[in-house]
């Protein structure tokens, strides 16, 4: 089963993610994501455990509780539109989406690839 966690404290490690999960079965994976520019740990990660009973007990004990400053939130990962983790475009490119204008660039989950740009709030303000 694959986990979402987030609340997760900006300087814990990919081991250490590993080392909170895997008291409630085998961890498979656990993964910190991290801000590609900075290197720096973006505050959530996704941990893979070996079977569904492991994944909910974890999601149980787990679910809100105060790892650092904010409470943890543990719940099954989505899928992706898309194909998952090997599909295409990703969550690559930066931008694409927002709040109105989510077709007209590129990046994203929809526009795939490595394109960029595009999105944002309202770009279509002057049509009013």
């Amino acid at each position: 089963m694959n986990l979402f966690v987030a609340g997760l404290p900006y300087d814990l490690d990919d081991a250490e993610l590993e080392e909170i999960f895997e008291k409630f079965g085998k961890v498979v994976s656990a993964k910190v994501a991290m801000d590609k520019e900075t290197g720096k740990s973006r505050g959530f990660g996704f941990v893979e455990m070996e079977n569904d009973a492991e994944g909910k007990e974890a999601i149980e004990h787990l679910n809100d509780i105060s790892l650092g400053k904010k409470p943890l939130v543990v719940k099954q990962a989505e899928d992706r539109p898309g194909g998952g983790s090997s599909g295409g475009g990703g969550n690559r490119g930066g931008g694409g989406g927002g709040y109105r204008g989510g077709s007209g660039g590129g990046g994203g989950y929809r526009g795939g690839g490595n394109s960029g740009g595009g999105g944002g709030y309202n770009r279509d303000r002057n049509r009013y």
